[in-house]
């Protein structure tokens, strides 16, 4: 019990401080893509951020339903991404608390700190001051949409990330082996891993 306790307390606060790191990588690099660029350009970035969250949510969802059985049938193959996907699949509660939570609530607030300067960009280039009605009617509009293709976003990812979970998190595997063996990018490290679960 204390040790289950002692290991969720590190955990939680290990990805307090990635949360921490991320938000404020994805704060200075959305102010400075967005720093001078007309409004059709900060809505795109706005939209981008959007679909950033939606793909790390469908991989969250995707890791909790799927099961580990196909990819151990991929491993014994040696097909490259499948011993991977394994990891992914055996650690879903972070996997999901990371793409869900971390990434997806982060998606969240800079694209709502994004919209804000879009809406500022859109009302001044139609020759309207800032705090004007004009600029008030563009933020209910355009933080409206937002908002439905977030949420819509999320809720159709997330029907297609269960019943396509192991396609999903197969393509997820295959790409960090991608990374691992072609870049040298390690994110996972499925030896130490699997041989805790032994």
């Amino acid at each position: 019990m204390k040790h289950s306790f002692t290991k969720t307390l590190k955990w939680s606060t290990s990805i307090a401080v990635i949360t921490l790191v991320l938000a404020a990588i994805f704060t200075v690099v959305s102010s400075f893509l967005l720093n001078g660029v007309s409004w059709a350009i900060g809505m795109g970035i706005v939209f981008l951020i959007v679909l950033t969250g939606v793909l790390f949510d469908i991989v969250g969802v995707a890791s909790t339903a799927a099961k580990e059985v196909p990819f151990h049938a991929m491993a014994s193959e040696k097909v490259p991404g499948a011993r991977h996907a394994i990891i992914i699949t055996r650690n879903a509660d972070r996997v999901a608390n990371f793409c869900n939570d971390v990434i997806g609530d982060i998606s969240g607030i800079v694209s709502g700190t994004a919209s804000a300067a879009v809406v500022v960009e859109l009302t001044l280039s139609m020759g309207n001051r800032s705090g004007s009605n004009s600029e008030y009617l563009i933020s209910i509009v355009f933080t409206s949409v937002v908002a439905a293709l977030t949420v819509g976003g999320k809720a159709l990812g997330k029907s297609y990330a269960i019943n396509h979970s192991t396609f999903i998190i197969f393509q997820v595997g295959r790409l960090l082996y991608f990374l691992e063996e072609k870049l040298r990018i390690k994110l996972l490290s499925p030896a130490k891993r699997e041989k805790k679960r032994r």
